[in-house]
């Protein structure tokens, strides 16, 4: 009798141990290994968690919404009770306003979504720098002689100062620290300092690899600023765009933007091509808007760098791009395949008299017409607002972010160890 109580004790015994070990609560690795420690960031520490989790430095205002109201001369950190509204009178500075967007998603802070803001930095997976470096570009000094640009510098050098005397900086070097900077001459003083640091940027147009790559780094849209086009049900929507392709804008731009010169002639002379220097005023931004909501297809030829808003104004306007531009990247890329709703065209296809136009004459109804769905669909993942959504370009973002991580432990944990750093790149 006492032998079967026995039994049944070590089998129950058993059975609890093994159903333990099942779900995670015991690490049977520290009963047999005393001295072997998970690492705080361990994939088993996130499974619990599956939200990315940002600390988000508190800095003054002055680095980021004090550029926005001036009014508000306080050097306190800005809370929910005063975020400031993004200026709509603002016109092309809004394409670079990421880093506002962001940092809006993470004051305005709710569950369920794909980032969570912890005030403990030592839960933080990642850590958010809210400089606004794109638009303090704008602000002081953009054409880069004038007195105020030195505003620009002494930010970059205050902000700088204050990182590296933070624990956090010199635990990974930097490189668990996320920052926007998409305008192509933001933080253009101190950028090298940022080689190791996770950037969001719109391209890589003017950058060295080992100051951005793709393999850290995270690609985001411009902030389109045309209006979305919220309410499009005709009945034929192939029929109902008069214009086969359309283009607004600049025409003389530096590096791959030369290509838009060449195209001005290649293209002119078609009745159903609309080919137009312009530039970005506020009325234009309302014609050019106008004009990609009856048009098929809108041209995103390079400019200055490989991408530009114009993009991203098509895809909200539900007109199908088409590319030409052979060094672009485009953002959630692992989430999203863009040939599926848009056209490529290499600089040597495009600049072939006749022949980009003869493919899109040639572009059956049917094919289009399921482009101009799926853009139908998918336009919400380039839309940014605040309160911020699920699914919105911000949202998307952190994800892009989460999917870098992994990387970040990597170079971590590696540059902790190596004696020589990078030895594989001297051979």
């Amino acid at each position: 009798m006492y032998g079967k109580v026995l039994l049944t004790f070590i089998f129950v015994l058993l059975l609890l141990l093994s159903y333990t070990i099942f779900i995670g609560n015991l690490d049977i690795r520290s009963y047999f290994f005393p001295h072997f420690k998970l690492s705080a960031a361990a994939p088993a520490a996130c499974a619990l968690d599956p939200s990315l989790r940002v600390f988000m430095y508190d800095l003054p205002r002055r680095f980021n919404v004090g550029m926005i109201d001036r009014r508000n001369t306080t050097e306190t950190p800005v809370t929910v009770e005063d975020w400031p509204r993004w200026p709509e009178n603002w016109g092309l500075k809004k394409q670079h306003s990421v880093e506002y967007w962001m940092m809006g998603s993470l004051i305005h802070d709710v569950e369920g979504r794909e980032v969570v803001r912890v005030s403990d930095p030592e839960l933080a997976n990642a850590f958010f720098v809210p400089f606004f470096s794109s638009l303090s570009f704008n602000t002081h000094g953009h054409t880069m002689k004038d007195p105020a640009t030195e505003i620009d510098r002494q930010l970059q050098v205050d902000l700088m100062e204050l990182l590296k005397k933070s624990k956090y900086w010199q635990r990974s070097g930097g490189r668990d620290h996320v920052f926007p900077v998409t305008h192509p001459n933001a933080f253009r003083f101190l950028r090298d300092q940022l080689n190791d640091s996770i950037q969001v940027v719109v391209d890589f147009g003017r950058y060295p690899r080992r100051m951005s790559n793709l393999n850290k780094d995270v690609v985001s849209p411009y902030v389109h600023v045309v209006d979305s086009l919220t309410v499009d049900e005709p009945q034929d929507p192939y029929e109902s765009r008069s214009t086969l392709l359309f283009f607004r804008g600049r025409t003389y731009r530096k590096d791959e933007g030369i290509v838009r010169v060449k195209l001005a002639k290649i293209l002119s002379g078609y009745d159903d091509v609309h080919y137009e220097r312009s530039v970005a005023t506020e009325e234009n931004i309302k014609l050019s808007s106008k004009g990609m909501r009856s048009s098929k297809f809108c041209l995103h030829p390079a400019g200055d760098t490989p991408s530009s808003c114009r993009l991203f104004d098509a895809i909200v306007s539900h007109c199908v791009p088409v590319i030409v531009s052979d060094q672009i990247e485009l953002p959630f890329e692992d989430e999203i395949e863009y040939s599926q709703f848009s056209i490529f065209f290499s600089f040597k296809e495009a600049l072939q008299p006749g022949y980009m136009i003869d493919q899109l004459r040639k572009f059956p109804k049917q094919k289009w017409t399921e482009m101009w769905k799926l853009l139908k669909n998918i336009s919400q993942h380039y839309e940014f607002q605040y309160p911020p959504k699920r699914e919105d370009a911000v949202s998307m973002l952190w994800r892009q972010v989460k999917h870098k991580l992994p990387g970040v432990s990597l170079s971590v944990h590696r540059s902790r160890r190596l004696k020589v750093p990078d030895w594989w790149q001297r051979k």
